[in-house]
């Protein structure tokens, strides 16, 4: 293991930190409708757990109301059974052969509680490039114990890793910053 790899290693792992943060937080409901807020919601499909997106077409309504549309009649209830269940607060209503779900505006209390959910979400995402860090200077550290870089090499390299997460702390939070910003528009 050379020093350029300790360093791309760090990098592709804080870069999927960032991924991870995204898909999380996208989970988190704005005032407005976005299929990828079903993404997680496991449907009981013949006896086995799936997302809804396999057992149905997720498409926008309007600006407030997403639509599901299942591939099999029968499968209309247990797709409202668990996007009633998931836990997101969404009431969904069987018109025909969709299910519409309706996005209810968001009362400032619980726009208030959705940025402490994504400031705890940010901070698992920052500690998570703080150990990458780590790793990686443990990584640089024995190196240098097994004689293959200098200890100038090895400071250089750790400086080079503190500004790689730094970078992505910038990242997180600006990420963070963008998510709140959409939680507080009405």
């Amino acid at each position: 293991m050379s020093i350029a790899d300790v360093k791309k290693t760090a990098d592709q792992k804080m870069q999927k930190s960032i991924e991870a943060l995204g898909t999380s937080l996208a989970r988190i409901r704005t005032g407005r409708a976005h299929a990828g807020i079903l993404d997680h919601v496991q449907v009981d499909y013949y006896g086995s757990s799936v997302p809804i997106s396999q057992v149905a077409n997720i498409t926008l309504i309007d600006a407030r109301t997403v639509g599901v549309a299942p591939w099999e009649k029968k499968m209309a209830n247990p797709i409202e059974k668990a996007i009633r269940d998931c836990g997101l607060g969404l009431n969904p209503v069987s018109m025909g052969e969709t299910i519409r779900i309706p996005m209810p505006p968001l009362s400032e209390e619980r726009r208030k509680e959705l940025i402490k959910v994504v400031k705890s979400e940010g901070e698992h995402a920052r500690v998570s490039v703080r150990n990458l860090r780590r790793e990686a200077n443990e990584q640089l550290k024995k190196l240098l114990k097994d004689k293959t870089i200098s200890e100038d090499e090895e400071r250089r390299s750790q400086d080079e890793v503190q500004k790689l997460t730094d970078r992505f702390i910038v990242e997180i939070d600006r990420v963070l910053t963008t998510k709140e910003q959409e939680l507080m528009k009405i």
